[in-house]
């Protein structure tokens, strides 16, 4: 199967693709990303950071970076549905002021709607605590303590309408210990996460081509 660009154009320093980072944390594989970004010959750069959290610790990282920072919360007074819509409507006006060539996931713990996706498809890439397919969603970590596997890891890819289901652009594997707890196993993956990310974002912005027909 031939390959596909996720980025329509290659970054170069002087002219570097525009990066939107999500993010409802700590942030601290954005602040790896931006430090990488501050590279003088990085063909990539965060132009926005965006979070649905006031609170969102990442916020002060963003800040140490002179990032602007968009902040939308979710509406609780709507309903499920209605609060998603309604808040993504209003993060896509924000990121129209900012000219944006990707969006790249980062601790970002709400589900995008299929309506959101298929605007940016497949400009939208995101980082799972786990070798998936196995162990989707949102506490990976408990669960493949559970289950006793030896290997466990992170992977990138690229954003669907589903729970972390599309397509993979590269995983780092990682060993499991019977010692560890869900602090330990995360920090060790957090190490590879903080590495593997910036280098996929390269080859993206370089216009290398993934295989994005799974």
């Amino acid at each position: 199967m031939g390959g596909s660009q996720i980025v329509s154009r290659i970054g170069h320093a002087s002219n570097p693709i525009r990066v939107a980072v999500f993010f409802s944390g700590s942030g601290t594989g954005m602040n790896a990303l931006l430090s990488h970004q501050n590279q003088d010959d990085c063909i990539h750069k965060t132009v926005v950071c965006v979070t649905d959290k006031e609170t969102a610790g990442g916020i002060e990282f963003a800040n140490h970076h002179n990032i602007p920072i968009v902040v939308e919360p979710i509406n609780v007074d709507l309903s499920k549905v209605e609060r998603r819509l309604e808040q993504e409507m209003r993060i896509r006006k924000r990121l129209d002021d900012y000219n944006i060539d990707l969006i790249v996931l980062s601790g970002y713990m709400r589900l995008l709607s299929a309506d959101f996706v298929e605007k940016y498809y497949p400009r939208i890439i995101n980082i799972h605590p786990s070798l998936l397919p196995a162990f989707p969603g949102a506490d990976a970590h408990t669960e493949v303590l559970a289950s006793g596997v030896q290997v466990s890891g992170c992977t990138v890819h690229v954003v669907d309408s589903g729970m972390d289901s599309g397509p993979i652009l590269a995983q780092r594997r990682v060993p499991v210990f019977d010692s560890d707890t869900h602090s330990i196993l995360s920090r060790r993956i957090q190490i590879e996460e903080h590495r593997i990310y910036p280098e996929v974002i390269d080859l993206i912005c370089s216009c290398h081509q993934f295989d994005l027909d799974c």
